[in-house]
């Protein structure tokens, strides 16, 4: 998945309602649940979205807790629970913590997952940031990024076509263990998350894609000559996704307030903004509309769909 047909970048988006960070979530999303998911997925379906987006925590502490919040949904069970009730958008792990968790446990799911949804599984992968978590399951904090970097190759393994992986490494070992059923696609992609240079670095070297950590666009244009640069003196000829998460939208013209850093006016002039990320080669922007409730963010991703993203070309 790097670009639509039309050569436009393709848009994503984070769902609402299964994350509940301060950071991001709209009031509304406290009293939402399952049905509120359910048109969600439906409508990005309709609008033409490349991959809905579910993210990963097991366990929030307490100092984190009001920051963060306690929900996160778990992303395997509510992206399979999205694949059943649409057709083509992909299902995007964004981004699962996978050192919290043995390679083949999380290959079982997410190998499922790509067999039950027809080959829309895209695995976006992180080193993840809360210790109490990694303690909590028996994880190796200290050493995640070094953990990560192998879970990865490991996983590689463990997704690709064999009914029998193998994969010797210094934290995982293992060979003669078969898992079935198999993921539909023949290479599931590996979109890495993270924009320290250790994650910029891993993206480069192990990924099929880069998932940017709220880089700024004036960081970005540093950030994608350097995936490049690592790509080339490494030899890897195949091309790499970069994504880039936009500015908060709304397509229209608000009549309540949206916040300063928010994107907004008519249909043409969003789309001109946003043309900046491909000038930039960014192939995927993920993006996050303002909303007071269900029915304006259905309104808003429709909006998108239809008005803008024609003009992002």
């Amino acid at each position: 998945m790097q670009t639509l047909p039309e050569g436009r970048p393709a848009y994503g988006m984070q769902l609402p309602v299964q994350s509940q960070s301060t950071m991001y979530a709209q009031g509304w999303e406290a009293d939402a649940g399952p049905a509120d998911l359910v048109e969600v997925a439906r409508a990005a379906d309709r609008a033409g979205f490349a991959y809905i987006a579910a993210c990963d925590h097991v366990a929030i502490p307490r100092r984190l807790a009001d920051a963060m919040s306690t929900v996160w949904y778990d992303p395997v069970a509510t992206l399979a629970h999205l694949a059943a009730v649409t057709e083509r958008v992909r299902l995007l792990s964004h981004v699962a913590i996978v050192g919290l968790r043995h390679p083949l446990v999380t290959a079982k799911q997410y190998a499922t997952l790509d067999h039950l949804s027809g080959g829309r599984l895209v695995l976006g992968v992180g080193a993840g940031h809360v210790e109490e978590e990694f303690t909590a399951v028996g994880a190796d904090f200290a050493h995640r990024g070094a953990v990560l970097d192998e879970t990865i190759d490991a996983l590689r393994a463990a997704l690709g076509p064999d009914e029998f992986p193998v994969h010797h490494g210094k934290t995982y070992d293992f060979e003669g263990l078969g898992q079935r059923p198999r993921p539909a696609q023949e290479r599931v992609p590996v979109w890495v998350g993270g924009s320290s240079p250790a994650a910029v670095r891993r993206a480069a070297l192990r990924g099929d894609g880069w998932l940017p950590q709220g880089d700024p666009r004036d960081r970005l244009p540093a950030q994608i000559a350097r995936l490049g640069e690592l790509r080339e003196g490494a030899g890897i000829a195949e091309p790499l996704t970069i994504g880039a998460i936009t500015e908060p939208l709304y397509v229209g013209t608000p009549g309540w307030e949206v916040g300063r850093r928010t994107l907004h006016g008519p249909p043409e002039a969003v789309a001109e903004s946003l043309r900046a990320y491909g000038a930039m080669g960014v192939h995927q922007i993920q993006v996050r509309f303002r909303s007071r409730g269900r029915a304006e963010l259905l309104d808003q991703m429709a909006a998108f769909g239809s008005d803008v993203a024609p003009h992002l070309s």
